[in-house]
């Protein structure tokens, strides 16, 4: 029998309905045989980060993603690519992270879905080193021409919804490994 896993999905649009978010709700959709996902609300949520407050008094909003982090088996990040880069509010997100080692070690899926991504994807990997975030290449999918693969809150590519599968069999790979023999 499968154990469920917590994990955090993070979208890294700020956008309402964007396609980050609607293939979350897919990733949900299909992997609720193994993962108990809880979606974060908006990384624009989230204040601009000061390292004065970054220790002694963190803003409430940075605490509770903290403690949503730490509390997971898990992290799922779907993000655009803005400018070739990485959404802003999404790096902003990751900078409240930096000190207090929530992803040090911490299974991490990055999917990058944007018109074209491979750039905001490298720029993020690197990010998610730094942090310690244990991202594998497995782990790691760049869908270009995102909105043509996504129709009405499906994903109708076949190939597309086989390589986001196979990443996240290799994240609950992760966590199963990072638990260790039981």
């Amino acid at each position: 029998m499968i154990q469920m896993k917590k994990i955090l999905a993070i979208s890294g649009s700020t956008r309402a309905n964007s396609s980050n978010k609607v293939l979350i709700d897919v990733i949900k959709e299909m992997s609720k045989d193994k993962f108990q996902m809880e979606k974060f609300p908006n990384v624009n949520l989230i204040p601009h980060f000061n390292p004065d407050e970054d220790f002694d008094n963190p803003p409430a909003e940075v605490v509770q993603f903290r403690n949503l982090i730490r509390a997971v088996d898990a992290v799922l990040i779907c993000t655009p690519e803005y400018a070739m880069g990485v959404p802003g509010s999404l790096k902003n997100a990751i900078d409240w992270l930096v000190s207090s080692c929530e992803f040090s070690k911490k299974p991490t899926a990055l999917i990058t879905a944007s018109s074209l991504g491979e750039k905001g994807h490298a720029a993020l990997i690197e990010t998610l080193k730094v942090i310690e975030a244990n991202v594998v290449p497995e782990t790691q999918l760049v869908i270009s021409f995102i909105k043509t693969k996504l129709v009405d809150g499906k994903l109708i590519d076949k190939e597309t919804e086989s390589r986001v599968r196979f990443v996240m069999s290799k994240l609950y790979e992760l966590i199963v490994a990072k638990e260790g023999p039981h």
